[in-house]
C-alpha cells in the first residue's frame, strides 16, 4: 500500500480559521483530507489498468451571522489559502440568511482523548502484490467449471487522514486504511450468459479473505445463475439474502434523516416512538466498532458520537440529526453529520447493523416453504412520501425449503411500512461494510414476472 504524502503542517488549519476570523468571519471551521491509493485491474491474467492517487485537499466553511459559505482547494500554498479565506468571507457576506446555520453547539462537541478504533494498518502493498492477488482471484474464478469469461479482477490499497478544526475549540483527527479485492466472471449455458462476482473491503489486510476464496465464490455465484427462468406473477414469501438485505432497509435511513423530517417529506415523519419493525428487532448504529469501515471517533461537525439503537424492540427511537436539522426541529444533534470538503454537512449513519435472529438461511426457506430468494437487485424505486417501493431482482425459486432453480426478470413491490411489520430476520449476519443485515424473510410479497 502507498502512504499519504507528508501530512499537512500541523498549524495549517488553526491558522486558516484564525485568518477567516481576522477577515471578518464570526465563526469558521477548516478540514483537511489526505488520501493515497493504488489500484490494479487485470483481465485474463494480463494487466489492464493501474491507478495511483495522492491528494491533499482543504475545505473552509465560514459564518457571518446566519450566513455561510464553503470553499475548497487542492493547493495548500500560502497564496491559495489567502485567496480561499478572501473568497469564503466575500461569499458569506452575499449569501442568504439561514436561521439554522452555525457551528455545532459547543456542549455537543466530542472531548479528547479520542478512542483508538484500530482503523489504520500500515502494511504496504506494492503494485506487483496487488496484481498477483487480482490475478489469482481471477484465475481461480475462471477455473470453476462452467465459467467462460472474465469481467476482470481488481485489488486496491489506500490510506487516508482527516482533520477538523473549528473556531470554537474543536480539533480532531483520525487515520484510516482500506484493502480490497474483487473479481467478476460470466458463466454461459445455451447462449445465455449470467454474471457472478465477489468483492471484499477491510481496514486491515489480515482481515481480507484469500484471493482463492474470493475467486472460487465468484465463480460459483456465476454458475449457480445459469439456466435462469422467468416466473409468472404471483404473491409469495420473499427472502432477501444478507448481501442485498440492507437495500430494503436503507429507505428507513433516508426517511428518518433530519432534513427529510424538517421538510415534512418523509413517510415516517409521524413514527417517532412508534413501532416500525417487528418486536424484538434492533437496528444498531455503532461508531466505535474496532476496524469498522464506518467507524469514527466524532462526526463531521466534531460532535460526540455514541452507540445507539436507532430502532429498539421494533420502536423508532430517534431521528438522524446534524446540527442544522436539529436546530430546525428544536432538538440536539445526534452525531450523524456527514460532509465532504465543499458544502454544508448532510446526514449519515456510521456502522449500522440489524441484530440477527435465530434461523439461518436454510431455516428461513424451511419456514417459508416455497418462495423467492433474492440475491441481486437493481433499479429500486421509492415514493418518499408514501413508502411505496419496488425493485428489479433476480435470484432463486425455492420449494419445500430448498433451492429449485434460478430466476430472473422479476419485480417485487410493496409498501415498506407493511413489509417491515412482517419481517423475520435470519441468523446469518456478516460485517462486510458500513451497513449490514442478516437475510430477511417477508411473507406475501407481490411478485411481477412474465
Amino acid at each position: 500500500m502507498t502512504s499519504p504524502r507528508d501530512a499537512a503542517p500541523p498549524d495549517i488549519l488553526p491558522e486558516l480559521v484564525a485568518a477567516a476570523l481576522e477577515a471578518g468571519a464570526d465563526a469558521a471551521e477548516a478540514v483537511t483530507s489526505e488520501r493515497a491509493s493504488l489500484s490494479i485491474g487485470v483481465r485474463n491474467g494480463a494487466l489492464e489498468d493501474v491507478e495511483r492517487e495522492e491528494s491533499r485537499d482543504l475545505g473552509l466553511r465560514v459564518f457571518i451571522g446566519r450566513r455561510q459559505a464553503t470553499v475548497s482547494a487542492s493547493d495548500l500554498s500560502d497564496k491559495t489559502r489567502a485567496r480561499l479565506v478572501e473568497r469564503a468571507v466575500a461569499m458569506a457576506k452575499l449569501a442568504p440568511e439561514d436561521p439554522y446555520a452555525g457551528l455545532a453547539p459547543q456542549d455537543r462537541l466530542a472531548k479528547g482523548p479520542f478512542p483508538d478504533l484500530d482503523l489504520y494498518d500500515p502494511t504496504e502493498r506494492s503494485a506487483d502484490e496487488l496484481q498477483a492477488a487480482a490475478s489469482e482471484a481471477e484465475a481461480v474464478a475462471l477455473a470453476v467449471e462452467g465459467v467462460s469469461l472474465s469481467e476482470g479482477g481488481h485489488a486496491a490499497a489506500s490510506s487516508s487522514r482527516w482533520r477538523l478544526v473549528t473556531s470554537h475549540g474543536f480539533d480532531g483527527a483520525y487515520h484510516g486504511s482500506a484493502f480490497s479485492l474483487g473479481v467478476g466472471v460470466i458463466a454461459e449455458k445455451d447462449g445465455v450468459k449470467e454474471r457472478g462476482g465477489e468483492h471484499r473491503a477491510v481496514r486491515h489486510l489480515s482481515d481480507l479473505p484469500s484471493a482463492a476464496s474470493i475467486g472460487d465464490y465468484a465463480g460459483r455465484r456465476a454458475i449457480a445463475r445459469v439456466g435462469a427462468r422467468k416466473i409468472a406473477s404471483t404473491t409469495a414469501p420473499v427472502i432477501f439474502e444478507n448481501r442485498v438485505a440492507t437495500q430494503i432497509l436503507s429507505p428507513l435511513l433516508g426517511a428518518i434523516s433530519g432534513p427529510s423530517i424538517a421538510r415534512g417529506t418523509s413517510f415516517l415523519k409521524d413514527k417517532l416512538g412508534q413501532q416500525v419493525l417487528p418486536k424484538g428487532a434492533n437496528l444498531i448504529d455503532d461508531p466505535f466498532r474496532p476496524r469498522g469501515l464506518g467507524s469514527t471517533p466524532f462526526d463531521d461537525e466534531g460532535v460526540a458520537v455514541e452507540r445507539k439503537a436507532i430502532v429498539e424492540d421494533g420502536v423508532l427511537t430517534t431521528w438522524l440529526l446534524n446540527s442544522s436539522a436539529a436546530a430546525q426541529l428544536g432538538l440536539a444533534s445526534t452525531g450523524h453529520a456527514s460532509r465532504g470538503l465543499a458544502g454544508p454537512p448532510g446526514v449519515s449513519t456510521h456502522n449500522l447493523h440489524l441484530e440477527p435472529g435465530e434461523q439461518d438461511l436454510n431455516g428461513l426457506m424451511g419456514q417459508a416453504g416455497s418462495g423467492l430468494l433474492i440475491t441481486s437487485m437493481f433499479g429500486p424505486s421509492l415514493n418518499g412520501n408514501t413508502g411505496d417501493w419496488s425493485a428489479g431482482v433476480s435470484g432463486f425459486w425455492f420449494e419445500n425449503g430448498a433451492i429449485a432453480y434460478p430466476v430472473s426478470e422479476i419485480t417485487v413491490a410493496g409498501k415498506l411500512t407493511d413489509l417491515w411489520a412482517r419481517m423475520v430476520a435470519g441468523s446469518d449476519l456478516e460485517f462486510r461494510g458500513g451497513f449490514n443485515s442478516p437475510s430477511l424473510l417477508f411473507d406475501a410479497v407481490a411478485i411481477a414476472g412474465k
